[in-house]
């Protein structure tokens, strides 16, 4: 799994926590460069070949979907996809990572709210079916 390919996933994992009830607020991109710069960026060390952390390709997906207006559902299902394929190299660090920053981005304006209670339990759940699967294919 290349890395910066999973921070671009959980980009759009963000980017569907912050969307889902249809508006990104300021604090919400704000909590978003919190969390790239003082808890991916230390705890990363693989980078692109620009030499680019590839944590930051997290914030550049989110942006990117923002831009284009995409679809919170399709962004919180293309992560899922990912993980799927990619669930013997998602370790319990990256699932814990999932899950914080998820609950960070839903957090940071007038705390979670319903629509992104609902999107952390299905985060939740779907990482679960995966942690069975693993245990299954062992």
């Amino acid at each position: 799994m290349l890395y910066k390919d999973f921070y671009s996933e959980l980009g759009k994992l963000l980017y569907a926590v912050a969307d889902i009830d249809g508006v990104i607020t300021q604090s919400e991109k704000k909590v978003l460069h919190e969390i790239v710069r003082k808890e991916l960026v230390p705890s990363e060390k693989h980078k692109d070949e620009f030499g680019t952390d590839a944590a930051y390709y997290a914030e550049i997906e989110f942006e990117y979907l923002e831009e284009e207006i995409s679809d919170a559902d399709a962004a919180f299902n293309s992560f899922i996809d990912f993980v799927e394929e990619h669930h013997t190299a998602f370790n319990e660090k990256m699932r814990k990572i999932c899950i914080h920053v998820a609950k960070e981005i839903a957090n940071a304006y007038h705390k979670t709210n319903k629509k992104e209670k609902l999107i952390i339990k299905r985060l939740k759940e779907q990482i679960e079916l995966i942690d069975t699967n693993v245990e299954v294919e062992l």
